[in-house]
């Protein structure tokens, strides 16, 4: 099957002739596609397996050649030719890793569980070769000795730490046993996502009366609509896709249907054909059996050492801290929201499919502010083009799409980036809308990291993938405050890849420390308050006329709804996940107990701490929580938090130049938080370029004052 919508109609005539010197992922040196770009519109399913051989056994020949080497161990000969080893594999897994979250199909499934052994095996065949090993620790011990760069001095630190992170300072038995944990943990976090992807697109319910509706705005009934005519049914149909989910939850008046989209979502994976509750605790027992192979007490323990945070105890007092601070706050949140329905004629408790749809009433209420107010002056187009030129007003970018640039949807655009001098510095790739074949959420990613090879600068190819409210047939796609917010958030991690510039590709870009990597993502969203930012683009789609004052005056004053509510519900993700990576011993299934009871126990006694409204029997957020259990942030979704505690100090820098100069595009700031932090990537300690660029220590102080926990 190909990869794009053209290409899987077409492939269904004919089958692409596999051939190593016609296999487009394997010719990429003779691509004449603007500046390299993948050649979407040539490449099939049936390329990737082959060209994954391939590439494997060009990186075992490359490493064989390094381990081969008569000479003396030395940084360039060992370290940099070890960076260098594996361009091939870089090349289609590039490609293949981002299809298969933004444009699956069950073919490219097929391939991710047959691959994904292959992975296991080839990386631990690398990182546990012992011969390659001593060549690295022979320059490592020298360190000392050698005039490296700072970049140079770390990558030598990162080489070595990595190989013994994973085993290569184990014995011969404990190597073969991390072979078979880490193979084992591959397939089972690659099933727990799947699980989730299809469990999601398994649900989904036919609306045929529209007073069942009743609240939702007409944009999101026409999506609905057009979602049931796609599917050849008549009427409204309901999904578990973000764009579906949560208006319901926020607008529809129908309570029941309300509470069932919500027991829908929040049972996803409990039970079932989709079942993730014994893959939670084969996963979190796996991680527990890898980290104690290497002497550690628990997996946070392994996990956590090359972090901002260092130690678990560490993140542990960070999270106590904010639940602290902010859980009085949260209550009364809640007892404000109580009150405010019962005067609306609510009897009894508030249930968690209650929560949005009152909280945004009573927004509107102290507001008068709603996404149906907003959603005209954020039409997509136009924020586009608002997110493209802060970019431009803070670090000099212009943004040309470049139609000759095949994507891999026909969604997809794509765009040459030019730097203040009109010089090439990326390629950017936006895809905002859901399909079947994408996973939800929203996320930034690289086809190709920027790296230099002597003089030649390669530049990066960058992706955003949304899933932003579709255009209906009478208007065009309209985004929700929070749409706009999540662009912003994922185009701060574009920019970290665009502008970065590094020698290595291992540190170039967003490959820093995982609570360091959402400092650029969440300071780009602090924008989104500021009149000056959205007077640049916030326009109604039918007049033209900008957003009143007035209004811009109401989403500042609203901007600490629910501030400490929001803070909490992030922390109780934070001690699932901690709780989960801080066992001691493996998780055993208590006594008359399934694993199913015994999941949804532990998980709900991890939250409890920090619970503020009431839990319903049979839901669980861990089955479906694929950041912690098939993503990269196992014990590290507090990262989340720690880094919004980076981005309220680093913003607070812009917010006293505003004060001082006069406008909050101030060129100074941004030139120190560019060339500080976003052209650094992970080429110094991160805490080192964070107080480079800030001069000092970050303070809480900072977040609790935006946050209006503190005056």
């Amino acid at each position: 099957m190909a990869l794009t919508t053209v290409m899987m109609a077409a492939c269904t005539e004919k089958q692409a002739v596999v051939e190593e010197n016609a296999n487009p992922l394997l010719n990429y040196a003779n691509w004449t596609t603007p500046h390299g770009t993948y050649p979407f519109n040539e490449i099939y399913a049936e390329h990737y397996m082959p060209a994954f051989d391939e590439a494997f056994r060009q990186g075992r020949a490359e490493i064989d050649a390094i381990v081969r080497n008569p000479e003396e161990p030395t940084f360039a000969n060992t370290i940099e030719a070890l960076e260098k080893s594996g361009h091939t594999l870089s090349v289609v897994a590039g490609c293949f890793y981002n299809l298969s979250h933004a444009e699956t199909n069950d073919s490219i499934q097929a391939i991710e569980v047959e691959l994904s052994p292959k992975m296991s095996e080839y990386s631990t065949s690398i990182i546990l070769n012992d011969s390659l090993f001593q060549r690295v620790k022979a320059v490592y011990d020298k360190r000392d000795q050698l005039r490296l760069d700072v970049d140079q001095r770390k990558l030598l630190e990162d080489t070595y730490e990595s190989f013994a992170d994973n085993g290569a300072n184990l014995d011969e038995e404990g190597k073969a046993k991390y072979r078979e944990l880490t193979a084992r943990l591959s397939m089972l976090t690659l099933k727990f996502g799947q699980n989730v992807l299809k469990a999601t697109n398994a649900w989904t319910k036919l609306i045929t009366d529209e007073k069942q509706l009743e609240g939702l705005n007409d944009d999101t009934k026409g999506m609905l609509k057009a979602k049931a005519e796609s599917k050849g049914q008549k009427g409204w149909l309901l999904d578990l896709k973000p764009t579906t989910l949560r208006p319901v939850l926020q607008d529809c008046a129908n309570r029941a249907l309300r509470q069932e989209i919500y027991m829908a979502s929040s049972t996803r994976c409990i039970g079932g054909e989709f079942d993730n509750t014994q893959n939670i605790i084969n996963i979190a027992n796996t991680r527990l059996e890898i980290a104690q192979l290497f002497g550690k007490e628990d997996y946070a323990q392994k996990s956590l050492h090359k972090t901002c945070a260092e130690t678990e105890e560490n993140v542990m007092n960070f999270l106590d801290q904010l639940r602290d601070a902010y859980m009085p706050a949260a209550k009364e949140d809640v007892k404000e929201l109580q009150d405010y329905a019962v005067s609306l004629g609510f009897e009894g408790e508030l249930q968690p499919w209650d929560w949005s749809f009152y909280s945004k009433k009573l927004q509107d209420a102290k507001y008068s502010i709603s996404d149906d107010i907003l959603r005209p002056y954020f039409e997509l187009e136009s924020v586009k083009q608002g997110v493209f030129g802060l970019a431009k007003r803070l670090y000099g970018l212009t943004f040309v799409e470049n139609k000759d640039i095949q994507v891999y949807h026909p969604e997809v655009s794509a765009y040459d980036v030019f730097d203040r001098h009109g010089k090439f510095l990326a390629v950017y790739y936006s895809d905002f809308h859901p399909r079947d074949g994408k996973r939800g959420g929203a996320w930034m990613n690289d086809f190709q990291p920027q790296y230099k090879y002597g003089r030649k600068d390669h530049r990066p190819h960058i992706v955003n993938v949304m899933n932003f409210t579709r255009a209906t047939e009478t208007k065009p796609a309209l985004l929700t405050h929070d749409e706009v917010e999540t662009f912003l958030h994922e185009f701060g991690h574009a920019l970290h890849g665009m502008l970065t510039r590094c020698r290595y590709s291992s540190q170039s870009g967003t490959s820093v420390p995982r609570d360091f990597v959402e400092l650029p993502s969440q300071f780009n969203e602090n924008f989104l308050d500021e009149k000056e930012f959205l007077d640049t683009f916030a326009k109604h789609y039918e007049t033209g006329e900008p957003m009143p004052e007035e209004l811009i005056e109401k989403i500042k004053a609203a901007n600490n709804y629910h501030a400490a509510y929001g803070c909490v519900r992030q922390l109780s993700f934070g001690y699932l996940d901690m709780a989960w990576h801080r066992l001691h011993e493996p998780f055993v299934v208590p006594e008359g107990q399934t694993a199913k009871e015994a999941v949804l126990n532990f998980s709900n006694e991890a939250m409890e701490q920090v619970r503020v409204m009431p839990n319903i029997e049979g839901t669980q957020m861990a089955p479906s929580f694929t950041h912690i259990f098939s993503g990269g942030y196992a014990a590290g979704y507090y990262s989340y938090k720690w880094s919004e505690l980076l981005d309220a100090d680093a913003f607070s820098v812009f917010k006293k130049a505003q004060a001082k100069r006069g406008s909050i595009f101030d060129k100074k700031s941004a030139n120190s938080f560019r060339t500080n932090i976003l052209e650094r990537g992970g080429t110094e300690e991160p805490m080192v370029l964070y107080r480079r660029f800030r001069g000092g220590d970050p303070s809480i102080d900072a977040l609790l004052e935006r946050d209006g926990i503190k005056k």
